[in-house]
């Protein structure tokens, strides 16, 4: 079964952090409900986890996903992600180009266009239901993405200004530094020693490594997957185009 995904969605926030943020897979992942990162392949290939539960099933898939274009001008990015499932002869596979513009009022808009191939148990429950889990998806997705940029950018914006460094005034700021030779000698002792040392203070320590995570544990995920909500929004969702069709 295939399907098609166009949506779009605001963020109050500039457009180059939004774009920062969307082509980090460890940030994405925190916003997608039910997914986790688990293993950074290479550069551009990580590996990962989605469990999605339609109705009394619940599909786990394992697989990876790649960043097969990023254009940093453009803020344009198309994603390659294809896995199997767990425990099941089901598979999925996406291709999705994303791309991130600036708004004049100095927001963004965030526009995602997908091609999505699956097998398996959840094609027992129609196009029209997987549609309507899909598009509930990705509302949370843009939901908890629009909370954490318009978040930060709000407590950046909010936060005073850093005071200007003190550079001294009058002739003491642009009088030329005084050479050794001219300075004036220190006073010393009946056996010629110094009165006077320049102390260097020691260099702060280095912060304490974190232990790195227990073998297996994920990278980075999502919040946990709404089922309830999530399927209550389904069925509303599908009552509204059940009876829309009949008018």
């Amino acid at each position: 079964m295939s399907l098609t995904l166009n949506e779009t969605f605001r963020v109050a926030a500039p457009a180059d952090r939004v774009w920062q943020f969307l082509k980090d897979p460890a940030q994405v992942v925190t916003c997608l409900p039910g997914a986790e990162l688990t293993d950074t392949i290479d550069a551009t290939t990580y590996g990962g986890r989605v469990k999605v539960k339609v109705g009394p099933i619940t599909a786990k898939y394992a697989g990876k996903a790649t960043l097969a274009q990023v254009d940093d001008s453009a803020r344009r990015m198309q994603i390659v992600a294809a896995g199997k499932e767990s425990g099941g002869s089901g598979s999925a596979r996406m291709t999705m180009t994303g791309s991130v513009t600036a708004l004049p009022d100095g927001a963004s808009e965030v526009s995602v266009d997908a091609q999505i191939d699956i097998a398996g148990r959840v094609m027992q429950f129609g196009r029209g239901l997987i549609e309507s889990v899909n598009k509930q998806l990705f509302k949370q997705f843009a939901e908890s993405v629009q909370a954490k940029l318009e978040a930060a950018h709000a407590s950046e914006s909010s936060a005073p200004p850093a005071a200007p460094t003190d550079t001294g005034s009058g002739d003491a700021a642009t009088a030329p530094a005084q050479s050794s030779a001219s300075a004036p000698a220190a006073t010393g002792d009946s056996m010629g020693a110094s009165t006077s040392a320049t102390i260097t203070p020691p260099a702060p320590l280095p912060p304490p490594r974190s232990a790195p995570p227990p073998t297996g544990a994920p990278i980075a995920q999502g919040q946990e997957l709404r089922a309830l909500p999530l399927l209550w929004k389904v069925f509303v969702s599908w009552l509204k185009g059940l009876f829309g069709a009949r008018r």
